[in-house]
Protein backbone atom coordinates (compact mmCIF):
# COMPACT_ATOMS: atom_id res chain seq x y z
CA UNK A 1 0.00 0.00 0.00
CA UNK A 2 1.42 3.28 -0.84
CA UNK A 3 1.31 5.93 1.70
CA UNK A 4 0.67 9.84 2.14
CA UNK A 5 4.05 10.19 3.33
CA UNK A 6 5.55 8.50 0.15
CA UNK A 7 3.63 10.93 -2.87
CA UNK A 8 3.13 14.50 -0.67
CA UNK A 9 5.58 17.43 -0.65
CA UNK A 10 7.72 17.75 2.38
CA UNK A 11 8.27 21.10 4.07
CA UNK A 12 5.35 23.09 2.02
CA UNK A 13 5.93 26.33 1.45
CA UNK A 14 4.18 28.61 4.36
CA UNK A 15 3.36 31.96 5.37
CA UNK A 16 2.72 32.92 9.24
CA UNK A 17 -0.89 34.40 10.39
CA UNK A 18 1.28 37.98 10.35
CA UNK A 19 0.63 37.72 6.44
CA UNK A 20 -1.54 39.20 4.74
CA UNK A 21 -3.92 37.74 1.84
CA UNK A 22 -1.57 39.96 -0.46
CA UNK A 23 1.43 38.40 0.58
CA UNK A 24 -0.44 34.88 0.17
CA UNK A 25 -1.45 36.24 -3.45
CA UNK A 26 1.97 37.22 -4.25
CA UNK A 27 3.25 34.08 -3.09
CA UNK A 28 0.99 31.96 -4.75
CA UNK A 29 1.43 33.98 -8.04
CA UNK A 30 5.38 33.67 -7.98
CA UNK A 31 5.52 29.56 -7.02
CA UNK A 32 2.62 28.71 -8.88
CA UNK A 33 0.72 27.24 -6.15
CA UNK A 34 -2.68 27.04 -4.91
CA UNK A 35 -2.36 26.19 -1.40
CA UNK A 36 -0.46 27.53 1.55
CA UNK A 37 -0.27 26.36 5.00
CA UNK A 38 -0.81 28.99 8.07
CA UNK A 39 1.78 28.14 10.57
CA UNK A 40 2.85 28.80 14.24
CA UNK A 41 6.68 29.73 14.88
CA UNK A 42 6.85 26.20 15.96
CA UNK A 43 5.31 25.34 12.84
CA UNK A 44 2.08 24.12 13.88
CA UNK A 45 -0.50 24.09 11.80
CA UNK A 46 -2.84 26.97 12.72
CA UNK A 47 -4.67 27.19 9.19
CA UNK A 48 -4.82 27.02 5.50
CA UNK A 49 -5.25 30.07 2.81
CA UNK A 50 -6.44 28.99 -0.69
CA UNK A 51 -6.50 30.57 -4.13
CA UNK A 52 -10.08 30.91 -3.90
CA UNK A 53 -9.53 32.78 -0.57
CA UNK A 54 -7.28 35.11 -2.26
CA UNK A 55 -9.73 35.51 -5.47
CA UNK A 56 -12.25 36.49 -2.88
CA UNK A 57 -10.85 38.86 -0.95
CA UNK A 58 -9.97 40.83 -3.94
CA UNK A 59 -11.63 43.80 -4.46
CA UNK A 60 -13.80 45.22 -7.53
CA UNK A 61 -11.85 48.77 -9.10
CA UNK A 62 -15.80 50.06 -7.86
CA UNK A 63 -14.61 48.91 -4.43
CA UNK A 64 -11.44 50.83 -4.41
CA UNK A 65 -12.75 54.05 -6.20
CA UNK A 66 -15.58 54.35 -3.31
CA UNK A 67 -12.44 54.40 -0.70
CA UNK A 68 -13.48 51.18 0.80
CA UNK A 69 -10.81 49.37 3.19
CA UNK A 70 -8.49 46.76 1.36
CA UNK A 71 -9.44 43.21 2.22
CA UNK A 72 -6.04 42.46 0.16
CA UNK A 73 -4.37 44.00 3.74
CA UNK A 74 -6.17 41.78 5.82
CA UNK A 75 -3.73 39.64 8.08
CA UNK A 76 -4.11 35.40 7.55
CA UNK A 77 -4.82 35.21 11.06
CA UNK A 78 -8.94 35.61 9.74
CA UNK A 79 -7.79 31.80 8.41
CA UNK A 80 -6.78 30.49 11.57
CA UNK A 81 -10.17 29.57 12.94
CA UNK A 82 -11.74 27.38 9.78
CA UNK A 83 -11.47 23.65 10.54
CA UNK A 84 -9.31 21.96 8.86
CA UNK A 85 -9.19 18.16 7.14
CA UNK A 86 -5.56 17.16 7.51
CA UNK A 87 -4.33 13.60 6.97
CA UNK A 88 -0.97 11.78 8.55
CA UNK A 89 1.67 10.78 6.56
CA UNK A 90 0.73 7.24 7.57
CA UNK A 91 -2.36 7.42 6.01
CA UNK A 92 -2.85 5.28 2.96
CA UNK A 93 -2.53 7.06 -0.65
CA UNK A 94 -6.12 5.22 -2.26
CA UNK A 95 -7.99 6.77 1.04
CA UNK A 96 -6.83 10.22 0.98
CA UNK A 97 -7.54 10.87 -2.40
CA UNK A 98 -10.80 9.49 -1.81
CA UNK A 99 -11.28 11.52 1.15
CA UNK A 100 -10.20 14.30 -1.00
CA UNK A 101 -12.94 13.64 -4.10
CA UNK A 102 -15.62 12.91 -1.41
CA UNK A 103 -15.06 16.33 0.65
CA UNK A 104 -14.27 18.06 -2.84
CA UNK A 105 -11.36 19.75 -1.32
CA UNK A 106 -8.20 20.48 -3.44
CA UNK A 107 -5.38 19.67 -0.51
CA UNK A 108 -4.51 18.01 2.52
CA UNK A 109 -2.00 19.40 5.22
CA UNK A 110 0.20 16.33 6.49
CA UNK A 111 0.18 16.44 10.23
CA UNK A 112 2.70 14.25 12.11
CA UNK A 113 2.56 15.01 16.12
CA UNK A 114 0.05 18.77 15.63
CA UNK A 115 3.53 19.40 13.07
CA UNK A 116 3.06 20.58 9.47
CA UNK A 117 5.42 17.73 7.79
CA UNK A 118 4.24 17.42 4.06
CA UNK A 119 1.17 18.40 2.00
CA UNK A 120 -0.57 16.45 -0.32
CA UNK A 121 -2.88 18.03 -3.56
CA UNK A 122 -4.80 17.25 -6.13
CA UNK A 123 -1.94 17.93 -8.46
CA UNK A 124 -0.12 15.16 -6.94
CA UNK A 125 -2.97 12.37 -7.63
CA UNK A 126 -3.00 13.78 -10.93
CA UNK A 127 0.54 13.06 -11.50
CA UNK A 128 0.26 9.77 -9.87
CA UNK A 129 -2.33 8.90 -12.78
CA UNK A 130 -0.41 10.37 -15.26
CA UNK A 131 2.25 7.66 -13.70
CA UNK A 132 0.16 4.77 -13.43
CA UNK A 133 -1.37 5.54 -17.10
CA UNK A 134 2.00 5.46 -18.83
CA UNK A 135 2.77 2.48 -16.79
CA UNK A 136 -0.35 0.88 -18.43
CA UNK A 137 0.23 2.07 -21.73
CA UNK A 138 3.46 0.29 -21.54
CA UNK A 139 2.24 -3.37 -20.56
CA UNK A 140 -0.85 -3.20 -23.07
CA UNK A 141 0.03 -6.14 -25.20
CA UNK A 142 0.62 -4.19 -28.98
CA UNK A 143 -2.36 -4.53 -31.55
CA UNK A 144 -2.23 -6.73 -34.37
CA UNK A 145 -1.88 -3.65 -36.87
CA UNK A 146 1.18 -1.87 -34.92
CA UNK A 147 3.08 -5.72 -34.79
CA UNK A 148 2.47 -6.25 -38.51
CA UNK A 149 4.21 -2.45 -39.17
CA UNK A 150 6.80 -3.03 -36.38
CA UNK A 151 7.86 -6.39 -38.58
CA UNK A 152 7.07 -4.59 -41.88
Amino acid sequence: MLTVKEMMTPEPITLSSKHTINDAKRLMDSKRIRHIPIVSDTHQLQGLVTQRDVLAAQTSSLEKSLGNNDPMKAPLSRFLQRSLYTVAPSAGLKSAALFMQQHKIGCLPVVNDDELVGIITDTDFVAIAINLLEIQEDSEPMEVDEMQENIA
